[in-house]
């Protein structure tokens, strides 16, 4: 396992990082501890979570997963030897997220409220990485596009300098220690680092999805991840699952997430099925076994700080860990980008 500078920061994270979003729903308590365990014994320092979790988010299993994360911290102890990540949700209509059923936005008194209950369900005294989930703006989210580009701003968006106002002041209370963003643009980017000049905590990381079929982060935000030194913290490594095959041409097989939950629409476009076909089989004619040839490549990119991976067994978990032993080739990448040129980005 490598380390990697978060950002400007000083911290080292490991080149992997262990996503739980499926602790609470998919993973019991005790599973959940599995992975946390397995996951430190292959050399894993960083742990990402979010109030949101579980994946599918519900009221009935919201924070769930900060509530394992923290009695796993409680019962093994070595707070200091983590470095933990969580994340506040943007802007939602979704009514369990904060008291009376309050549309939740990144305001400051939200912010600290949501704060106060991760560190509560964490059992700490303080988060080492705290992201912003999603804007508070109208923004293209999680696939759908449509609307990155094309909205301007509301009248009651709230300003990203009142925003990350807050942050600063929850760093200099010692309650977080740095500030990342989620399901972010270049703009929003941009503008976040403007802020820094006029006295806002500098954001030290973007964790946007990114993955072989969806390499969007390279148009721009990579030459901003490299030369700000905001660090990427890629999700969606495997595109949910669906790098892997198991759900080519419509395969549902049982237990899978997609299988379970139905929410795999931003995999489900044009084209998808056959760039991962042509990966699928470069990495049969590689001899690699293809959860390690997605993984090692995402991995690889001198713009990713940490790949965040997750399972649902420990079985899944040694093989995505043990892919840092794969290495892209130069000769290697020449053959991915000559599928990723036929089949550029079905699946943004």
């Amino acid at each position: 396992m490598q380390y990697r500078e978060l950002g400007r920061t000083g911290l080292m994270v490991s080149e992997l990082c262990l996503g739980t979003m499926t602790f609470g729903q998919q993973n019991t308590e005790a599973e959940g501890h599995a992975q946390l365990d397995l996951a430190l014994e292959h050399g894993v320092n960083f742990i990402d979570t979010a109030e949101l979790y579980s994946i599918p988010p519900r009221a009935e299993t919201y924070g769930a997963t900060e509530t394992i994360v923290g009695s796993w911290l409680k019962a093994r102890g070595g707070r200091d030897k983590i470095i933990l990540a969580s994340k506040v949700v943007g802007r939602s209509a979704s009514p369990w997220f904060r008291p009376g059923g309050e549309q939740a936005r990144l305001t400051p008194r939200q912010i600290r409220y949501a704060l106060e209950n991760s560190l509560q369900r964490l059992g700490t005294e303080y988060l080492d990485v705290y992201q912003l989930h999603w804007p508070d703006r109208k923004i293209g989210l999680f696939g759908e596009g449509g609307t990155t580009f094309t909205t301007l701003p509301d009248a009651d968006d709230v300003p990203l300098e009142e925003t990350l106002g807050v942050l600063g002041d929850l760093v200099a209370e010692g309650k977080i220690r740095h500030v990342g963003l989620s399901n972010e643009t270049a703009w929003g980017v941009a503008k976040s680092l403007a802020c820094a000049k006029e006295g806002a905590p500098r954001v030290a990381s973007i964790q946007n999805a990114y993955n072989l079929i969806n390499r969007t982060f390279e148009i721009g935000l990579a030459e901003m991840a490299l030369r700000e030194k905001v660090s990427l913290l890629a999700y969606s490594p495997l595109a949910q699952g669906y790098l892997t095959g198991k759900y080519l041409n419509g395969a549902r097989p049982a237990g899978a997430r997609t299988t379970l939950f139905n929410r795999g629409q931003r995999y489900e476009k044009p084209g998808v099925d056959a760039a991962v076909e042509a990966y699928l089989a470069l990495a049969k004619a590689e001899g690699i076994d293809p959860v390690q040839f997605a993984l090692a490549f995402v991995t690889s990119r001198p713009f990713v700080t940490s790949n965040i991976i997750g399972a649902t067994s420990v079985e899944q978990l040694t093989t995505a860990l043990t892919s840092v032993d794969v290495r892209i080739t130069p000769e290697l990448e020449t053959k991915i980008n000559a599928i990723h040129q036929v089949h550029s980005n079905p699946a943004p």
